[in-house]
């Protein structure tokens, strides 16, 4: 049966945030990323001491609270302004990806342009979709030994609020007046990934006109790096933070945990066009698919993600030649960077020489959650930008990913015209998204 569009409404992306490990905006988290530079370091924000793993990707020097660049006035002049992100008596009410997704979500929308037209936008046609794979978990512990020290009266009434992974979208949703579509995902590390691809049939099928859309995580914690560990998930380079994540390296030996959120808004293209928006890129296809085959481990030849990725193109009407960008999903572990590589492989095959691949996985860990909006950030700045961030710590590439004939895109950022990127973001639960993105 012929591939069928949602409808001809093109959807654009026209204002980008970030908070992550690399940065607390999406400029100082770009910046580093371009210039190889990794967030990573050891943990502090407990004592990792006993565990095989004392490394992570933490957000430093952040303030939920810091003041705005310029007060936003979602709800009209007369409406009373926005200041921050997030007030001081929020900071205690949420949790912290909440902390960190309502600061990515502001920077977006500040950034899209769209405040100075609410006075003659609908609030109703703007709508929030935004990820969180496992939620309030630093939370959820700090609470449980408050309440085995001082049993239920010591139990905070914000707790629930603290820990629900939709609240993220309510609290956005609420601060910055989007009464539209209001939703969570949680898939694991697609999470975020699948939140964009939904966001963007929410406008297709004309149920908005804008949505914000993306994901956050914050999931440093003990009983998280400690389970991890135990899996031999995570590598265990703790005497060289910076050169722990290390996709498609021989000596890779595990991924890095990290935190952290990344924040779209996408806007109808038309929309975008009346009021003069900068557009960053077009998010022209998406495709979702299932493993079907294990619990935490991809399918052989990453089958599932060859399947996303396809879908993702059919979709777009995009062919492999008309990509020069696979934003990876590689985390640094010694079975799934090879697997995905050999699907890149396979479904680019005809145009492996004109095509760079590359990690950003190595310089800012993995953000769960978070994870596939951070893809996508890489693939829409590489468009926008003309330049494609680098894998860090390549020094010696796996001989399995070598013989693929894959650019890695070791160590240097590379200069060169984007026309189209495609991101991959794939989670526990054999769940796979893939998004494209192109110029408009």
């Amino acid at each position: 049966m012929p591939h069928r569009s949602v409808s001809n409404r093109r959807v654009v992306i026209t204002g980008v945030g970030a908070v992550t490990p690399c940065g607390n905006t999406a400029a100082e988290t770009w910046a580093a990323l371009v210039a190889g530079r990794s967030g990573i370091g050891r943990i502090t924000r407990f004592d990792p001491t006993g565990c095989t793993a004392r490394i992570a990707g933490e957000v430093r020097n952040f303030d939920p609270a810091r003041p705005l660049p310029a007060p936003l006035h979602p709800r009209g002049s007369k409406g009373d302004p926005v200041n921050h992100a997030l007030s001081l008596k929020d900071v205690k009410k949420f949790g912290r990806f909440t902390h960190l997704g309502a600061a990515a979500a502001v920077e977006a929308y500040a950034d899209s342009g769209l405040d100075a037209h609410r006075g003659v936008l609908a609030s109703e046609r703007m709508g929030v979709n935004l990820g969180v794979g496992l939620g309030g978990l630093p939370e959820m512990e700090a609470m449980h030994d408050t309440w085995k020290a001082g049993g239920f009266r010591k139990i905070s009434p914000f707790f629930i609020i603290q820990i629900a992974p939709n609240l993220l979208a309510g609290q956005v949703s609420l601060l910055l007046d989007l009464r539209g579509a209001n939703m969570s995902v949680a898939s694991a590390c697609a999470t975020s990934g699948h939140a964009l691809g939904e966001a963007t049939a929410t406008i297709q099928r004309n149920d908005a006109d804008v949505m914000l859309a993306g994901g956050a995580e914050s999931t440093v914690t003990p009983l998280a790096i400690g389970a991890f560990a135990q899996m031999r998930a995570l590598s265990t380079r703790n005497d060289a933070p910076e050169k722990a994540s290390r996709p498609y390296d021989r000596d890779r030996d595990g991924f890095v945990l990290s935190e952290g959120s990344v924040v779209f808004v996408l806007e109808e293209l038309e929309h975008a066009r009346k009021r003069g928006a900068r557009i960053y890129a077009e998010l022209r296809g998406y495709g979702a698919s299932a493993d079907a085959y294990h619990l935490s481990s991809l399918a052989p030849g990453a089958e599932g993600s060859a399947r996303s990725m396809h879908a993702a193109l059919k979709r777009s009407g995009l062919a492999p030649k008309d990509i020069d960008y696979v934003s990876a999903h590689a985390t640094s572990t010694p079975g799934g960077d090879g697997e995905e590589a050999a699907a890149i492989a396979a479904v680019f095959g005809e145009n492996k020489a004109n095509l760079h691949v590359s990690a950003v996985k190595s310089m800012t860990g993995h953000l769960l959650g978070g994870a596939g909006a951070m893809g996508v950030f890489a693939a829409v700045l590489a468009i926008h930008d003309s330049v494609v961030p680098p894998t860090i710590n390549l020094e010696n590439p796996d001989r399995a990913c070598a013989e693929l004939g894959l650019n890695f895109t070791p160590d240097t950022a590379v200069r060169k015209p984007v026309r189209a990127a495609l991101a991959n973001s794939f989670g526990f639960g054999g769940t796979n998204a893939s998004i494209v993105v192109a110029k408009v």
